[in-house]
């Protein structure tokens, strides 16, 4: 029931924000692959919740447990099944809307589609399962061998960073607790999304991924283009609200003799205005877009909604709550892009 991602590199995933644990299955990962865990850790640290003054306050080691799949450290081939249990879930702090719908969170749909829905934390529908992503996409970028994938915080409400990616030390995205490579731009990120955070609001932001040494005749015609598959697999991040690849928006503005790539005796263009991909296809350069995220929807201030009856009632938001978060979002993006990349080159390789 669309708990899956990916055709051949696929991860299946399972599991509430407030039950016992959350885990995986990935399927069609090769065999031999020698893993290095620390490596996976450090991608879910970057994502954990509790990490700065900026994110939610909720504390998990989010420590990932491996139940097969793997033997001596490498990969066997068959089924990777893994788990990461929730150790500091607080369903009290939900109690509060057990009866009502939570302004632009999926309580409503839920329950009209369902008949029922699990109120503490959102249940299936909460973020929380992103952390299995990250076990999937870390696993794929060990089989990326050389592919590059660097995403980092490009806007917070207003303040923009304007220079282009490559203009930035994309080395220094880590340097700071926004995620944000230029450490003048990083510092208003921070002091706007505390201050948000103070007045018990919220706040949304855009990121930016660059992916460099993709190998050329990645992505299929007609319906598994490699942008479209990014697209899915972007929008299907909690809060995401827009997805744009190349020049996106842009380039609805820009005459085709401007917009056309030109080619080099090489194979590589003058410009990269198709953002790496032509034809659903990867052509070999830069592959770069943006996600944009919205406001978190729990906020903690009072709000008018409904409940289950169709009374008109009052909500205010309780509990552990990001007040941005793009932060977070951060490594999802990479963990994602690389699910989509490693699929699509298996698809690839094989035709041959």
């Amino acid at each position: 029931m669309s708990n899956s991602l990916g055709k051949l590199f696929k991860l299946t995933t399972f599991g509430e924000s407030h039950g016992s644990a959350i885990g995986g299955i990935i399927d069609g990962c090769p065999a031999g692959i020698e893993l290095d865990f620390k490596a996976i850790q450090y991608e879910l640290n970057r994502r954990k919740p509790g990490q700065s003054k900026i994110t939610t306050q909720r504390k998990e080691d989010d420590e990932v447990e491996f139940l097969s799949g793997i033997f001596e450290g490498k990969t066997t081939g068959t089924a990777i099944g893994f788990q990461i249990k929730n150790t500091n879930q607080k369903s009290k702090d939900y109690s509060h809307n057990t009866d009502v719908y939570r302004p632009s969170h999926a309580d409503y749909t839920y329950d009209k589609k369902y008949g029922f829905r699990d109120h503490k934390g959102g249940g299936r529908s909460s973020a929380r399962d992103t952390a299995n992503w990250i076990v999937g996409g870390a696993i794929a970028r060990q089989i990326l061998i050389n592919v590059n994938i660097n995403a980092f915080t490009t806007s917070i409400g207003d303040i923009n960073l304007e220079k282009p990616y490559q203009d930035l030390d994309l080395s220094k995205t880590e340097n700071n607790i926004v995620r944000c490579p230029d450490n003048v731009i990083s510092e208003k990120m921070i002091n706007l999304i505390d201050n948000i955070r103070k007045q018990g609001d919220t706040i949304g932001g855009t990121i930016t991924c660059v992916i460099k040494n993709v190998p050329i005749g990645l992505g299929e015609p007609v319906f598994d283009k490699l942008h479209a598959n990014l697209g899915k697999a972007m929008l299907s991040i909690n809060a995401v609200k827009g997805f744009e690849y190349g020049s996106g928006f842009s380039g609805a503005k820009m005459k085709g003799s401007r917009h056309n790539d030109i080619f080099n005796e090489d194979g590589s263009t003058q410009t990269n205005h198709s953002g790496g991909i032509q034809g659903g296809i990867s052509n070999g350069m830069d592959i770069y877009f943006k996600v944009a995220f919205k406001p978190v929807a729990t906020i903690m201030k009072k709000q008018q909604t409904i409940n289950s009856k169709g009374e008109i009632v009052e909500i205010q938001g309780k509990g552990r709550h990001d007040p941005c978060v793009v932060p977070r979002a951060v490594p999802i993006v990479e963990a994602l892009s690389a699910m989509v990349l490693v699929d699509l080159l298996l698809i690839h390789n094989a035709r041959k």
